[in-house]
């Protein structure tokens, strides 16, 4: 499979692949998204993801996939330095603000720092039609947070610094785009650092989650939260895994910005599980992020 997928590199069969790819990151992000918004604190679910996607990626890690290269191990640490702090501040936002407020300005500031990066480390170019579907898209994007914002009436004390910490994740959310980009295009084998990632990934939020939960006066049942974590963990696999393997496939920008798609599954999860309102104008700002993404493909 690993030949399969090498040979697919720079290619319209490739391409195509990076496309399904990035669309079903999209998916998987605001389902798991949703997930570590959902019942239980966030950094108590997001602890519980780690824990099980770190302890399950290591016996592939180690023993099935073929060891990284030398220059392989200064990247994972970057890797490892940069999503620990996107975490952190993912979880500081989730706890100030509601989901369909924080989300879309994660996912929208993102995208655009992500192209920019593309273009400074990959030499990554956009046509004009594209740039104006990432122009469509964002605006769709900051359109349902500002609308959001001004609807939603629950934690409106704490939501201008959940707003300064969702700019703050997103920028991490375009920097951990363009380095993973950058270390799975690194090595020979993309399993390998897939592997790597993840169980290296997972070593530090079970810590402070652990601490957290022990503080807490009404601690939580354990069972509930780790089959979350549990079923978290392949959710990660899929949609960090997709986006991952698509930067490699195809250009990273244009992955970047069909993965911000996730916004309006995200809306629609906020709606249907977390019984967050959902009107016809969310659904128009939605319809032009959907359309934002359209441009962005037929423009490339």
């Amino acid at each position: 499979m690993t030949e399969w997928l090498v040979s697919l590199e720079g290619t319209s069969a490739g391409s195509d692949l990076a496309l399904v790819l990035a669309l079903s990151a999209a998916i998987l992000h605001a389902a798991f998204g949703a997930m570590q918004k959902g019942r239980h604190d966030p950094w108590l679910t997001r602890g519980a993801i780690d824990v099980f996607y770190g302890s399950m990626a290591a016996p592939f890690a180690l023993f099935a996939v073929p060891w990284p290269e030398p220059h392989m191990w200064p990247l994972f640490a970057i890797c490892w330095a940069v999503h620990l702090v996107y975490k952190i501040l993912q979880a500081m936002s989730y706890v100030r603000g509601a989901y369909t407020v924080v989300y879309p300005v994660v996912r929208g500031t993102g995208p655009l720092f992500a192209v920019i990066g593309a273009w400074l480390l990959f030499s990554e170019s956009f046509t004009g039609v594209q740039w104006i579907g990432v122009a469509v898209l964002l605006s769709g994007i900051y359109g349902l947070a500002i609308y959001n914002l001004r609807t939603i009436r629950q934690n409106r004390a704490q939501l201008p610094m959940a707003l300064i910490l969702a700019v703050a994740t997103g920028m991490f959310v375009a920097l951990y785009t363009t380095v993973d980009a950058y270390g799975i295009r690194a090595t020979a084998n993309p399993f390998t650092f897939l592997a790597w990632f993840f169980m290296l990934d997972g070593i530090v939020i079970p810590f402070i989650a652990y601490r957290r939960w022990s503080g807490m006066a009404d601690r939580p049942n354990p069972g509930p939260l780790l089959l979350r974590g549990f079923i978290g963990a392949f959710v990660a696999y899929m949609s960090f895994g997709s986006i991952m393997m698509a930067t490699r496939l195809d250009k990273v920008g244009e992955a970047a910005v069909l993965r911000e798609t996730s916004t309006v599954f995200a809306a629609f999860i906020g709606w249907l599980v977390l019984k967050e309102t959902v009107g016809p104008r969310r659904i128009m700002l939605m319809a032009l992020i959907a359309a934002g993404a359209v441009i962005v493909e037929i423009g490339s």
